[in-house]
């Protein structure tokens, strides 16, 4: 089946569908205790939270990576339930920042406190709690939303030094509750998810059941591409690489053609990403389109270029171009 042809948008907001464009199956749920809200995952960088959001919708939507700020922009993913819908959004990693590519993802990340029902702070509990963390939860400070603590990654640390974690930040702030997971083992999501579901209030289904993202199509296919290059490149390489759905259309015999521009701020990094000969550049495709085939579930053919934008990430119009400024001056 050829995927739908969307209009390139960012996915960087918060969206609710019109309440006048809502059908009757959804009006129906609303009267029948039906729970439904947004949850926002927040931490420091290299947490888990694109772990997690995968695991909960249980598809893969966001790019993930050993490497810190991977996520650039809020991810939307729905967790469809008996009885509810938790519209989980993540969120770029929060550190302090120097750089405008930084700032605006820091950005991103606390301009989803007010839009939410409920805020998930997650904590690394092989790491413990460490100045990073202390920095996410000041942010929280003034924020009236239900904050609750999830410690991930407890299959990495033994039972009791977890104990004492738990205690240690209990008395650093109120959380609404402190929940443990592993969410690459997918042990303890399903208590995070009834945890979630009871503070969540009575509200419409805002999103059908086969729908598990609000992102357009494009942005999805971009940060599968970008994915890849993180994991085959190194040093300041995958940092400085942002990649842009130029077009996505409908080709001969139903096969999706995509053409991708992937961005750098240097020519010796152009060189490496398209590699001897061609050879990483190649690589790249060759794995970006094995998953985006599974994704849309049709043939693709990835054209894919490398272009050079010096600086880009201190560049606010460069910033606004790649969807990553989104609301930020």
């Amino acid at each position: 089946m050829a995927c739908p042809i969307l209009q390139l948008t960012p996915c960087n907001e918060t969206i609710r569908p019109p309440s006048k464009e809502v059908n009757d199956s959804i009006l129906a749920s609303e009267s029948k205790g039906f729970k439904s809200g947004y949850a926002s995952l927040i931490g420091k960088p290299n947490v888990g939270k694109s772990t997690l959001l995968n695991h909960l919708v249980s598809r893969k939507l966001a790019a993930i990576s050993r490497r810190p700020q991977t996520t650039r922009n809020k991810i939307t993913g729905i967790c469809h339930l008996p009885g509810g819908q938790i519209i989980l959004m993540d969120t770029p990693g929060i550190h302090q920042s120097t750089s405008k590519l930084n700032q605006a993802m820091v950005h991103t990340s606390m301009s989803t406190y007010g839009d939410v029902d409920v805020i998930l702070f997650m904590v690394d509990a092989k790491q413990k709690f460490r100045p990073e963390d202390e920095f996410v939860l000041d942010s929280l400070k003034r924020v009236k939303t239900p904050v609750f603590l999830v410690i991930n990654k407890i299959d990495l640390v033994p039972k009791p030094e977890l104990l004492r974690l738990m205690d240690e930040l209990k008395s650093r702030a109120a959380f609404t509750d402190i929940i443990p997971i592993s969410a690459l083992k997918e042990d303890g999501l399903d208590i995070l998810k009834e945890i979630l579901l009871k503070h969540l209030p009575e509200g419409p289904q805002y999103f059908p059941e086969d729908m598990i993202t609000d992102c357009p199509e494009e942005f999805l296919v971009a940060e599968i591409i970008r994915e890849k290059i993180i994991r085959l490149t190194h040093l300041e390489v995958p940092y400085a690489v942002a990649v842009m759905v130029e077009s996505m259309r409908e080709g001969q015999k139903g096969v999706i053609v995509i053409d991708a521009a992937i961005y750098v701020e240097k020519a010796s990094q152009k060189k490496i990403v398209i590699g001897e000969k061609g050879a990483l550049l190649k690589k790249v495709g060759s794995q970006a389109r094995t998953e985006i085939e599974k994704r849309l579930g049709s043939k693709v053919y990835l054209n894919s270029f490398v272009k050079v934008k010096e600086r880009w990430r201190e560049n606010v119009r460069y910033l606004k171009e790649f969807g990553y400024t989104h609301g930020h001056h």
